[in-house]
């Protein structure tokens, strides 16, 4: 014999998809000021970087820190509108995070295995961000029906 529970499945797919939300959130967060912290690193001709001489999309390394730095800042904003749940910070997020996935498997030949940590972080923010439903995290009506 099944029991079912038929209030409490409402609640804990709220909790569930709050907790995904606020996942992507610290993510992106993470993301984003790793993402800024390697612009600054390309800006400043760090040598921690390997050149590459013949890559199909070889940038200058400077042009690929001000591209990391700027993606890396609007993940850090973009992420602040995940805590309050809005719609437009998902949508953004997801564009976000897939043109960080973008840009590191572009600078693959220049920070391979930290392009690839970069990639899979991004990837669970994608997935993150598109798991949960709208109707998941809207909050209840308050009213009743004699009220």
């Amino acid at each position: 014999m099944t029991a079912t529970h038929s209030g409490s499945s409402g609640a804990s797919l709220r909790e569930w998809a709050t907790g995904v939300t606020v996942f992507a959130a610290v993510m992106l967060i993470l993301a984003g000021v790793i993402d800024i912290l390697r612009g600054i690193a390309e800006i400043a001709d760090d040598d921690v970087f390997v050149t590459t001489g013949n890559y199909v999309f070889a940038f200058d390394l400077t042009a690929w820190g001000w591209i990391h730095l700027a993606l890396g800042v609007l993940a850090f904003v973009v992420s602040f509108g995940l805590f309050v749940a809005a719609t437009w910070a998902r949508v953004a997020g997801v564009c976000i995070a897939a043109l960080v996935i973008i840009a590191n498997f572009l600078s693959l030949p220049y920070y391979p295995v930290w392009s690839i940590v970069m990639i899979a972080v991004s990837g669970f923010i994608v997935w993150a961000l598109c798991v949960m439903k709208k109707d998941a995290t809207a909050a209840p009506s308050g009213g009743s029906a004699g009220t």
